[in-house]
């Protein structure tokens, strides 16, 4: 496998060290990734440098995931408007075990193979270098001219925030990382996001010129949406790989939202398929765009690969839910936190346990509830079939409404027609 090919035709390669395919394509290469310890979890943003790091493993190279325990005290102010928060170490030591966790999911770590994954923390050898060591055996050279000809360096310097020194000086301790990765771990290639060339470029000079080495490098493009909007938001913010932050419902949810375009670039880049089926899947789909095959496969593919095979059968099950009559015992199955992540945006109504004790007939309550304007409408629509109970067609003119319906111990599902739900709450 030629990774760089791989990677190109997956529309996940930007630029590109002279040099690099050569190197890769002469001898099994360590590379590495760094990764950003401002949360215990990483997010959809992350996806592309982990399969990034899944690619090159695949190809039969070495990856390195560093995750910075050093440069997360100072913050990346690549094409940052301001300086962000500086991390304590407690905080930092507690996301690494986060992200590590989520790394080995994606990575072979097994130590007895020749390219067996390594997660890597600058932390580990930062913590006792001298500030006066480091500007004498690493800032003499590199020059300010060279660092300050940076776009993300210009940027703010010509901006109305200006950038604090502890910023200017994170390119050069970025590019410290590389330089000891090569000389500990014979570490040539790093990878990163097309916003990190500047960093990564300074990594390669610092290779050559203190330790007369030769060190290469390649980025991504940064994602973006069609529409131009930010990728990897949605109404809830950041979409985390924690299932603890993101419920895989929700991350289901938000790759099968896509819309055709941007589905037709993440099935490429997010999904391990290889190219002819990537490209039989495009077709098809372009055939017949309605029945959004991309879209579907899109998120089965990504909500198996993150979290798990069960977890994408209850998404595709539960996304179902309000959309077939033949899913009342899937109903009666979820959780409480299952049943609100799926009747999010379905409008509620508030009821009490007291009230659900009177034996109210289904058309008096949901009259009285607001469901229906009227009794008359209620009634009417009932005897046309178009009422349902907890996805259980109602029948019987002189059905209860009564606690024996609560679903989670406090929940009702009523449905008027086709596609208007109404969660009825038990406080």
């Amino acid at each position: 496998m030629n990774l760089i090919e791989e990677l190109r035709w997956r529309g996940m390669l930007q630029d590109i060290m002279p040099g690099t395919e050569e190197q890769l394509q002469k001898e099994m290469t360590t590379a590495y990734v760094g990764f950003d310890p401002t949360a215990d979890s990483l997010h959809v943003g992350s996806l592309v440098p982990i399969l990034l790091l899944v690619h090159l493993q695949r190809a039969g190279h070495k990856p390195l995931a560093l995750v910075g325990g050093a440069t997360g005290m100072v913050g990346d102010p690549s094409f940052k408007a301001a300086e962000r928060k500086m991390l304590d170490l407690d905080t930092l030591r507690h996301n690494q075990a986060g992200i590590k966790a989520q790394l080995e999911k994606f990575l072979d770590f097994d130590p007895s193979k020749p390219n067996a994954a390594e997660m890597v923390n600058n932390f580990d050898w930062f913590q006792n270098i001298s500030f006066l060591d480091f500007i004498r055996d690493v800032g003499k050279h590199i020059t300010v001219n060279y660092m300050m000809a940076k776009d993300s360096v210009k940027r703010r310097i010509e901006g109305d925030s200006g950038m604090s020194f502890t910023e200017f000086s994170y390119q050069l301790i970025q590019g410290y990382d590389f330089y000891h990765l090569y000389t500990a771990k014979n570490c040539k290639l790093q990878m990163g996001g097309s916003d990190q060339w500047g960093n990564i470029v300074t990594g390669t000079e610092l290779v050559r010129r203190k330790a007369n080495g030769e060190a290469f490098a390649f980025t991504c493009p940064l994602m973006k949406k069609a529409d131009g909007t930010k990728f990897g938001k949605s109404e809830g913010g950041n979409v985390w790989l924690d299932a603890r932050l993101t419920s895989p419902y929700q991350f289901y949810q938000f790759w099968l939202k896509a819309s055709d375009e941007d589905a037709e670039n993440y099935i490429k880049i997010f999904t391990l398929l290889d190219k002819a089926e990537v490209e039989d899947l495009i077709a098809r789909h372009r055939e017949k765009p309605e029945q959004r095959l991309l879209q579907k496969r899109l998120a089965k593919e990504v909500t198996t690969f993150i979290h798990s095979e069960k977890d994408y059968e209850f998404a595709l099950q539960a996304s179902e839910l309000l959309f077939r009559n033949d899913t009342a015992e899937i109903l009666q199955s979820l959780t409480e936190e299952q049943l609100l992540d799926v009747m999010n945006g379905v409008p509620q109504v508030e009821t009490t346990l007291a009230e659900l004790q009177e034996n109210k007939d289904v058309i008096t309550f949901a009259a009285e509830k607001g469901i229906f304007p009227s009794k008359g409408e209620a009634r009417k629509m009932l005897q046309g079939g178009g009422v349902s109970i907890n996805k259980k067609k109602v029948e019987d003119l002189t059905a209860v409404v009564d606690s024996s319906l609560l679903l989670a111990g406090k929940y009702i599902l009523f449905q008027k027609g086709k596609k208007n739900y109404y969660l009825v709450i038990a406080k």
